[in-house]
């Protein structure tokens, strides 16, 4: 059987063409974006396939006829896609920490497939614990993955995205990209920050026909919760709000609603919407968490109004 794996040390074949697509149904919009019906299949890169949202979506994409380019840690974890699809996945592997990798992996892909449409930085994990708790080198992979990665990630496709005149990025942030749980602050920190390096490239490659939706689930049924990367906890933060969620995740008593599938559903559709969503918040506690953290904040803001006005140069 032809070995459709790419390693950045080896090769990669050349795979044929996709069929067109059956349509897919886009949810309805009602703030002015059009969903459109796409009559001509696609193709995506997606990084951390193995698992969890990038699996869902790649069988998804697959499944409706689409071409992926998808990219793992693990070898062989595909190997079931593969016979089922044939020429129409491609694999590369891949840890998107690996800054020199990332490059060469998307360069191969671009140059094997020719167009991609949606590029998804979908790969990333979390440290579970206070910030006080993780240690040096759970600080430097946490943002080297999650951070550095996807900003590496994102760099390396947009030059072949400006020589084909344009495409979609699709960059998997979280709820937790605009608002924040105790016990979970070094993730967080690589989630706002890939939202403010998103908010800025989305606006200097705009002019390129390129468009960038962050995409930000909440508390999804995946096998997120089982990759948690959790540090000796120190016993002074089990009485904190640290510990009650600590306790939470582990009891299973913090509440899961998101619908992995769904989830997937809604970012296939938004690669179509027109104009280009700068977020999708997807989920019913997301939506709260995100709109209770938004409204907050401007309240706060306002209530700093007199003092922000103060600190200007006299007239």
């Amino acid at each position: 059987m032809l070995d459709r794996r790419y390693n950045a040390t080896n090769g990669a074949v050349h795979l044929p063409a996709g069929n067109a697509a059956p349509a897919l149904n886009g949810p309805d919009a009602a703030s002015g974006v059009e969903w459109k019906d796409p009559t001509m299949s696609k193709t995506w890169f997606i990084t951390g396939t193995s698992s969890g949202l990038g699996r869902i979506l790649t069988e998804r994409l697959l499944a409706r006829g689409d071409r992926v380019a998808a990219t793992l840690r693990r070898p062989g974890a595909l190997d079931d896609l593969a016979a089922q699809h044939g020429g129409r996945l491609w694999t590369g592997t891949l840890d998107v920490a690996d800054m020199a990798a990332v490059r060469t992996v998307v360069d191969r892909a671009f140059a094997t497939l020719g167009r991609i449409d949606v590029v998804v930085s979908n790969a990333g994990y979390a440290l579970f614990g206070a910030g006080e708790e993780a240690s040096d080198d759970q600080i430097r992979h946490q943002i080297d993955t999650n951070l550095v990665g996807s900003i590496q990630v994102i760099r390396a496709a947009l030059p072949h995205l400006r020589a084909q005149g344009g495409g979609r990025i699709l960059q998997v942030s979280s709820e937790g990209g605009q608002i924040a749980y105790p016990n979970f602050s070094l993730y967080h920190a690589t989630k706002w920050g890939i939202e403010g390096f998103v908010e800025a490239v989305a606006q200097e490659v705009a002019p390129f026909g390129i468009g960038i939706t962050l995409v930000e689930p909440g508390p999804t049924r995946t096998n997120f919760g089982a990759r948690l990367v959790s540090p000796p906890p120190i016993a002074a933060y089990d009485d904190t709000p640290a510990g009650e969620v600590r306790r939470a995740v582990t009891g299973g008593s913090f509440p899961i609603l998101g619908d992995a599938g769904k989830v997937v559903d809604a970012m296939i559709a938004s690669a179509d919407a027109s104009p280009v969503p700068r977020r999708l918040t997807l989920g019913s506690q997301a939506y709260a968490s995100v709109r209770a953290g938004l409204l907050a904040r401007l309240a706060a803001l306002d209530g700093q109004r007199e003092v922000a006005l103060s600190t200007d140069v006299d007239a």
